[in-house]
């Protein structure tokens, strides 16, 4: 079993998810935040979740406020911003830390599995990586990587 499969986080509403029922799906992990300039991203992300929902990609948004402090909401505002927004169906998870100590286990091994250019270290909001079916992490996409720039590596893992 993948490692990737052996993490858990809250979601939004506070239920504990197990990665491990994203098993057999490519998943494409996200750190977000909804006072940021690429949070227009939400849209494209839920574009290609609703074009590819069906052959097996799930989205999964983690909302973060280590980047000058663009997610200083709690779960309602973010709520509020991905569904109402952006029409946001994909899971949305509580918020996480990706860099330092505190970071998620998630993002820890993600960054150790995919290093960018930081290294160790995610640069901005809306970092991507992309999970195969499998549970390996595949690619790494910038925060300037817009949702419709990824969709061949997508298309490709599905």
């Amino acid at each position: 079993m993948s490692p990737f499969y052996q993490f858990k986080a809250a979601s939004l509403n506070g239920e504990l998810i197990s990665m491990n029922d994203f098993a057999g799906k490519v998943v494409l992990v996200v750190n977000t935040a909804s006072h940021c300039g690429f949070t227009p991203q939400y849209a494209g992300l839920e574009d290609l979740y609703k074009k590819y929902a069906a052959q097996g990609l799930v989205v999964l948004g983690f909302p973060c406020n280590q980047f000058g402090k663009q997610e200083p909401g709690g779960a309602d505002e973010i709520a509020q911003t991905c569904h109402i927004n952006y029409g946001v169906s994909f899971p949305m998870f509580g918020k996480v830390e990706v860099n330092g100590a505190a970071a998620h286990p998630i993002f820890r091994y993600l960054k150790e599995e995919l290093p960018g250019v930081l290294g160790g270290r995610i640069k901005w909001n809306f970092t991507k990586f992309l999970i195969g079916r499998d549970g390996k992490p595949i690619k790494r996409f910038a925060p300037t990587t817009t949702p419709g720039k990824m969709e061949a590596a997508i298309i490709a893992a599905l």
